[in-house]
């Protein structure tokens, strides 16, 4: 069962040749009007094609993207700036959909009308990976070691189920409201486990951290433990970037996603079906059959729409849980971000009826008497004030008044906007 999902998944995964071949010559044509401004500005700059494109571990899908990478002097300062004017100069030329994007380092999206978008990022031209001020200067380097390791169709499969497997769990990708694998993080598990099942398998027997130096770079783990500061070593799989020993390629991977991977990981083992590689919709049914009340609470920001706004909101419906948490029991939730600057989050909440508040100390007389003004049915306990406070509101009622009294907290936060639909 299990070799037969993985060849008819393969056949399906792959960019065909005559796709992979337009995009080749669209790349090329973009590249070269790159290379024709820079040189008529007379920037000292070289643009290449980087990424899953040149790496050809590119997903089959409807839209496409191809990252192109500006290679500045590094003594240049001001990248941001000379990005922008061979930018406007090339895109004269193109008249592409232009999009400024904001992050560590500003770039932009120029997007064809087939809906190919090409992502133009600066980055330092440096000789050696420790000279990098950004982790995209490393990008030039990554590209080059993948293409090393990964010859053959075969193996670059391997990268594609791994990818796609990934992405149908919602555990791909770096951005800060997935905290997930990084494509090149994925790229460099199956250049050390070889296959997409050997890397399940190796991954779900983790329990607590796993260290993986491919190339050998430390003596052994207790060098790397040493060597690295304390933030890297906090994700559960610690993977030395081959092409720069001080980077854990998979530092953003939370424990939460990764847990959520290795039980996917398991069923699919278990039980293998080609389902497992589909993006599936959240089964609202299957949260509203639960024994709660079920909410559905749409959050808008202002923010840039992507990795800034995608992790305001992210953030934003972590502390709702937690205002929700002290009144209710959370039996099911799902935060779901496309793109744009609206997310939705679905909540399964069961009343606690009844919660008690803890209040100063007795001998603290003016604490006192605040609670007591504060609370009803007050009781005292071991010298402490306590207070029952029973649970006559639903959870759509609290979160209409938490968004009415607290929207100075929610402006703070990013968000703009709290609605329930239901």
């Amino acid at each position: 069962m299990l070799k037969r999902v993985l060849e008819e998944e393969r056949k399906a995964i792959a960019l065909d040749k005559k796709t992979f071949a337009k995009l080749k010559k669209e790349s090329k044509n973009v590249v070269l009007i790159f290379k024709e401004e820079i040189r008529r500005l007379k920037i000292l700059a070289e643009p290449f094609i980087g990424g899953s494109f040149a790496k050809e571990t590119l997903l089959n899908k409807e839209g496409y993207d191809v990252d192109i990478f500006v290679r500045f002097d590094w003594r240049n300062e001001r990248i941001g700036d000379k990005l922008k004017e061979i930018v406007y100069a090339v895109n004269k030329r193109l008249g592409y959909k232009k999009e400024e994007v904001h992050g560590s380092r500003d770039y932009f999206r120029l997007e064809n009308k087939e809906g190919v978008s090409f992502e133009i990022v600066p980055v330092y031209k440096i000789k050696n990976p420790r000279e990098a001020r950004n982790v995209t200067d490393l990008s030039y380097f990554h590209v080059n070691y993948i293409r090393k390791k990964l010859k053959g169709d075969a193996i670059k499969k391997e990268v594609l189920l791994a990818k796609k497997f990934c992405a149908a769990q919602g555990v791909y990708g770096a951005e800060s409201y997935i905290q997930g694998f990084s494509g090149y993080g994925l790229e460099c598990l199956i250049v050390y486990y070889k296959t997409f099942v050997k890397m399940l398998k190796g991954l779900i027997k983790i329990k607590e951290r796993i260290i993986i130096d491919s190339e050998k770079k430390y003596k052994n783990e207790n060098a790397i433990l040493l060597s690295l500061n304390e933030s890297k070593l906090k994700s559960p799989i610690v993977l030395i970037d081959p092409t720069w020993k001080e980077r854990n390629v998979l530092a953003a991977l939370s424990k939460e996603s990764f847990n959520k991977f290795q039980e996917a990981a398991r069923k699919f083992l278990e039980n293998p079906s080609r389902e497992f590689f589909e993006l599936k919709r959240i089964n609202l049914d299957k949260i509203k059959r639960l024994s709660g009340e079920f909410v559905h609470i749409k959050i808008y920001t202002d923010k840039q729409a992507g990795d800034i706004a995608g992790t305001k909101m992210k953030k934003f419906s972590r502390h709702l849980k937690m205002e929700l948490g002290r009144y209710f029991h959370i039996l099911k939730e799902e935060f779901n971000y496309g793109e744009g600057q609206e997310a939705d989050f679905y909540l399964d909440v069961e009343s606690k009826k009844e919660v008690i508040k803890q209040g100063p100390p007795v001998g603290i007389k003016l604490g006192v008497i605040k609670f007591k003004e504060k609370n009803k049915n007050v009781f005292e306990k071991e010298g402490r004030l306590y207070s029952k406070e029973k649970i006559d509101f639903s959870a759509k009622e609290f979160i209409g008044k938490f968004a009415k009294d607290k929207k100075d907290r929610l402006k703070e936060m990013g968000i703009i906007g709290l609605k329930v639909i239901n």
